[in-house]
């Protein structure tokens, strides 16, 4: 159940941004522009960040979504669980490990972070625009993992399956519709 009485009980993200149709819109662009951009960082790459992001600060409707978006784009199902423990041991590529020690500092040190920490993810080799990359699905999900909570939006496996599958095959752009189809008055207005 969810803190708010308009949202139903099986609500999801779709469902908290009608509340304010406008705001919604621009995050759906903003997620679009972050995490299905061309650049140096790969949606698959992006989707693992969002989720690993969601996993430290305990969002299960976040993590529940990303994880399965990331399995989606291939990653395996224990990676994540793994790097929750420990980024260092885990079985990802060597070159992902500064990037998420990054994105595990930023999300619980941010006031920490030094020069030595970009130069760490130079170092394995990602450029300045990959890091940007990174920061913002970095922020994002911390934005959005506030969101669910603050709204009091958890999910279930069934939901966190399909959105999952659904944001690997058809990206952010669907939830515009979304939006749309609830702004159009229907017989119940």
């Amino acid at each position: 159940m969810t803190f708010f009485p308009s949202l139903p009980a099986d609500a999801g993200v779709r469902h908290i941004l009608t509340i304010n149709p406008e705001a919604g819109r621009a995050l759906v662009a903003f997620h679009t522009a972050a995490l299905r951009n061309a650049g140096p960082l790969e949606p698959a790459h992006k989707e693992l960040v969002a989720a690993y992001v969601s996993g430290l600060n305990a969002c299960q409707y976040c993590y529940g979504v990303h994880s399965q978006t990331a399995q989606a784009f291939g990653l395996g199902a224990s990676v994540l669980e793994a790097l929750l423990a420990d980024v260092e041991s885990a079985d990802v590529e060597e070159r992902l490990k500064p990037l998420l020690l990054y994105a595990r500092k930023l999300t619980l040190e941010p006031a920490r972070m030094t020069a030595q920490d970009a130069q760490a993810v130079f170092a394995a080799g990602w450029s300045e625009a990959a890091l940007h990359d990174a920061v913002l699905t970095i922020c994002l999900f911390n934005f959005m993992n506030r969101l669910l909570e603050g709204h009091g939006v958890k999910g279930n496996p069934g939901l966190f399956n399909t959105r999952g599958q659904a944001l690997r095959d058809e990206g952010y752009e669907p939830l515009m519709a979304f939006l749309d189809a609830a702004a159009k008055p229907g017989p119940h207005a």
